[in-house]
């Protein structure tokens, strides 16, 4: 059996078990790697980042109505901001920022939760370009997953990721997650209806925790 709990049980005593909750801290080459919940005063950052790194997220994000300069503005993140609490106050998805020394760099989002019977969900991540190098986004992901396997009680985790999207793809096999199968016209991404891979992880892949795993590998460290 794994050495990480599968607290199924906290998933029934309440709507939204593991959330709001910070994760806690990784150092890695870089910086010092946290998750927190998203905050509102978390806009200015968000904006400053995704209008800035529009040719780095935008080929890899589902399209939606607008311009993206309009959509990545501090004032649309007060509604995002509220959606994305409502979702996690009601137990459909965990929303988290990561920072990097403290500061806002992007976001880890665990959406599409389904407990009995499945007790499922997908998890996604953006990184501003600034934090894709020093292993930033795996020690986040490691810290989510942790926590949805255990406190959060989940038993799989899907990731879907466009077969070009080399470096997302390096971040799920460092996590672990295993390539299943593959989605035709999946999402409309940049343009046009693309193929995109699907990645799972289960609890019983997991014989230690996945932060203790890039612990005793030497990529991460706990502070």
């Amino acid at each position: 059996m794994s050495s990480v709990a599968h607290s199924a049980e906290s998933g029934r005593l309440g709507r939204h078990p593991g959330w709001p909750a910070t994760l806690g801290q990784l150092r890695v080459p870089g910086g010092l790697v946290g998750v927190r919940p998203v905050r509102l005063r978390d806009g200015g950052a968000w904006a400053a980042i995704r209008s800035r790194d529009e040719r780095h997220l935008a080929p890899w994000e589902p399209d939606m109505p607008g311009l993206w300069t309009q959509r990545n503005t501090p004032a649309e993140w007060p509604a995002r901001w509220s959606a994305l609490r409502s979702i996690g106050r009601r137990g459909l998805g965990l929303p988290f920022a990561i920072t990097v020394d403290g500061e806002f760099a992007g976001q880890v989002m665990v959406g599409n939760v389904v407990r009995d019977p499945l007790w499922s969900a997908y998890i996604g991540y953006w990184v501003g370009s600034h934090a894709v190098l020093g292993g930033v986004t795996t020690a986040a992901c490691a810290l989510v997953l942790d926590h949805c396997f255990g406190h959060v009680g989940l038993h799989r985790i899907e990731a879907t990721v466009r077969p070009e999207n080399t470096a997302s793809r390096r971040v799920l096999e460092k996590l672990g997650f295993r390539e299943e199968g593959l989605f035709r016209r999946y999402l409309n991404v940049d343009g046009a209806w693309r193929d995109h891979l699907c990645y799972a992880l289960t609890l019983e892949d997991l014989e230690v925790g996945l932060v203790e795993r890039l612990v005793r590998k030497g990529q991460a460290a706990r502070p």
